[in-house]
């Protein structure tokens, strides 16, 4: 198994690959005791909200990271905390990540921003074949 930090950025980037809204992971263990790292991500929508806390189960389970809580996400829901002992996962919507503002809450922890890896294009070479 991995340590808490690489299981959170490793869960960050799933985050983010699953179009996960800026996602960020916020580093907690110098400033307190009960967790090691606070993931925020961005859902644009109820159905993705799921989804990506579906993708936070599915990693925690490929991981052997036990999820110590299971919320029952609503149509209307705004904010869905998964609690997996050392990391902490906050998936909100827009207007509910603006009201709560995690980031400056949490002022005191490193924040770093993870992004999707952008997948290189193949370059294609151009026809030498002329048209008649």
């Amino acid at each position: 198994m991995q340590n808490s930090r690489e299981a959170a950025f490793a869960l960050a980037k799933d985050l983010a690959e699953h179009k996960g809204g800026n996602v960020v992971v916020l580093d907690l263990a110098p400033c307190q005791g009960w967790t090691d790292f606070f993931l925020v991500a961005t859902a644009t929508t109820a159905a993705h909200l799921r989804g990506l806390a579906r993708a936070v189960d599915e990693f925690a389970h490929g991981a052997k990271i036990g999820i110590l809580n299971t919320p029952r996400i609503a149509d209307d829901e705004a904010w869905v905390l998964l609690d997996l002992g050392d990391i902490i996962v906050h998936l909100m919507t827009g207007e509910a990540r603006a009201f709560y503002d995690l980031e400056k809450l949490w002022f005191q922890a490193k924040a770093t921003m993870i992004e999707a890896e952008t997948p290189l294009l193949p370059v294609v070479a151009p026809s030498t074949r002329r048209e008649a």
